[in-house]
């Protein structure tokens, strides 16, 4: 079989035993070694696959395969497609006749980009996974308070208008639906989803609190809820459902926009013994939350990924481990199931250059995408990991330059925006991480991503360590070439260096040509 099919083969693989996780409350948690083995390897950059031109997105999907991502998320924004759906008399005449559940009463040209994606995703072998999402058009929320016009954008999403947009965008991407534009051809069918994101951040639900009440976890499990039976009513109720997509901080005060802790945000959602929001009667008529996996944004902004944040409030990559045994303890509500996966599903960091407010050098950025893969391969519940973004965003120019509003966007890309690699490009493909064990000992955790697809059993890859004295220029070999037997291409080895410097892994493949990881320091 040709390499280049192995790839897609292992995502479709992967696809299907999550698939079979979560599907009642009941299901088990997966077994350790099939979890830590088969961890995916996401991506995204909404910026350089939704909103450029077809040459930058197909572009920027390949460079994201060749370093070895095997699943790129998406944000599918209400807002996007329904945009002028009802701008005029005859428009919103067309919406009401075929109803908000139907793809054809949006603007067919706003469906293009994300139909158009899904073809290119397919070509190419990667897996699409669609966070649907609001805010959504003024239809599709309540209205609020004249004191909370401000909010009006992101104010009480109604369920009912959410999930008639689910079920439109479950209909698009069946596998059965034809295109309207593109000349009619078939769109590939979606069977990975997450049903809004961060929840528990005003900057995407409002109100996360009124009068210092939660209200944000209430709103969202409607929103859940709604969506999740919708997809199912658009045969998607087997697919990869993922609950949460939550953002790791908090903020001590209560208003409107204040994001949520996610211990309180959790512990409200499934109306655990210290609630104090409202709507738990729901659980009697809808059952328990049912999902693959919970989605965790575990950002750890400048801190390296085992340090925790300050606010014990926060979850982390630092306390990843938090968020499973804080959901196993709600689990005794029986709205949830126990043993819930959970998937990294947006993580980075910003660089400086060129962010000087909040990025941190080229070289650290590196040394953290390298140690957070191991920190994540380390936990079997851990099912997936996310590289956000592949490329650094423009600045926001209509702000002064060197100011911190110019540099508002995000700047953790695995490239500069004008496309220079940074290291953490070579730290993605090649992730090489070391840890001190016994005195003059070195634990190495090292991934293969870069691969285009498994390792086929009884063929192992090979992997020689080599060491760099301070202050050399060349790299010698030492100890015995390591077999890589692992499926994923991940390997380990415990072994004690020349002395004080560098030590790095190099790949040479059997038909030539080699890949080396960056340099860990040791001694």
């Amino acid at each position: 079989m040709p390499t280049s099919l192995l790839r897609p083969l292992r995502v479709l693989a992967l696809a299907a035993g999550l698939c079979a996780l979560l599907l009642s409350t009941s299901a088990a948690r997966p077994a350790p070694a099939a979890a830590a083995a088969s961890q995916l390897s996401m991506m995204m950059d909404d910026d350089l696959l939704v909103y450029r031109d077809d040459a930058t997105r197909d572009a920027a999907l390949t460079r994201m395969k060749s370093l070895g991502a095997d699943t790129v998320r998406v944000t599918l924004l209400w807002s996007v497609v329904a945009d002028k759906a009802r701008r005029t008399k005859a428009l919103d005449r067309r919406f009401r006749k075929l109803g908000a559940d139907d793809p054809r009463a949006y603007p067919r040209a706003n469906w293009d980009r994300y139909d158009r994606l899904a073809r290119a995703t397919r070509t190419l072998g990667l897996q699409l996974y669609f966070n649907v999402t609001g805010p959504g058009p003024s239809w599709g929320h309540a209205k609020p308070p004249k004191r909370y016009t401000k909010d009006a954008k992101w104010w009480k999403p109604k369920p009912s208008e959410y999930a008639k947009f689910v079920q439109a965008v479950g209909k698009r991407f069946s596998g059965t639906y034809k295109d309207e534009n593109d000349g009619r051809q078939g769109i590939p069918r979606v069977s990975f989803w997450s049903l809004w994101n961060e929840p528990n951040q005003g900057g995407w639900l409002r109100p996360q609190w009124l009068g210092g009440k939660p209200v944000s976890p209430q709103l969202y499990r409607g929103l859940f809820v709604a969506g999740r039976r919708a997809l199912a009513s658009r045969g998607h109720g087997k697919d990869i459902i993922l609950l949460g997509e939550t953002a790791p901080r908090s903020v001590t005060r209560k208003t409107t926009t204040s994001a949520m802790g996610v211990r309180t945000f959790v512990n409200e959602l499934l109306c655990g013994k210290r609630h104090k929001g409202a709507g738990c009667s729901s659980f009697k008529a809808s059952g328990p939350l049912r999902a693959t996996a919970w989605a965790h944004h575990p950002y750890t902004r400048r801190l390296a990924p085992d340090v925790p944040e300050p606010d014990p409030n926060s979850i982390t990559l630092a306390n990843f481990d938090a968020l499973g045994t804080l959901l196993d303890a709600e689990a005794s509500t029986h709205n949830i199931a126990k043993g819930m996966p959970l998937m990294s599903t947006e993580f980075g960091y910003e660089t400086n250059p060129p962010d000087p407010f909040s990025g941190i050098s080229f070289q650290l950025q590196a040394d953290y995408i390298s140690q957070a893969e191991a920190q994540t391969r380390a936990d079997p519940r851990v099912l997936a990991n996310t590289q956000f973004l592949l490329r650094d965003a423009a600045p926001v120019r209509r702000y002064k330059p060197g100011t911190k509003p110019y540099w508002g966007t995000y700047q953790s890309g695995l490239f500069t925006n004008a496309g220079a690699p940074k290291p953490g490009a070579t730290a993605y493909a090649f992730p090489f991480y070391g840890t001190a064990g016994e005195p003059g000992r070195t634990s190495f955790f090292g991934l293969l991503r870069f691969l285009p697809g498994t390792i086929p059993a009884g063929a192992p890859e090979r992997v020689q360590l080599q060491y760099q004295p301070p202050g050399a220029a060349d790299w010698s070999p030492f100890g015995d070439p390591i077999a890589v037997t692992d499926p994923s291409g991940s390997f380990t080895a415990d072994v004690a260096p020349p002395g004080a410097g560098q030590v790095r892994a190099v790949w040479s493949g059997a038909q030539g040509g080699a890949f080396a990881s960056l340099g860990q320091a040791v001694g």
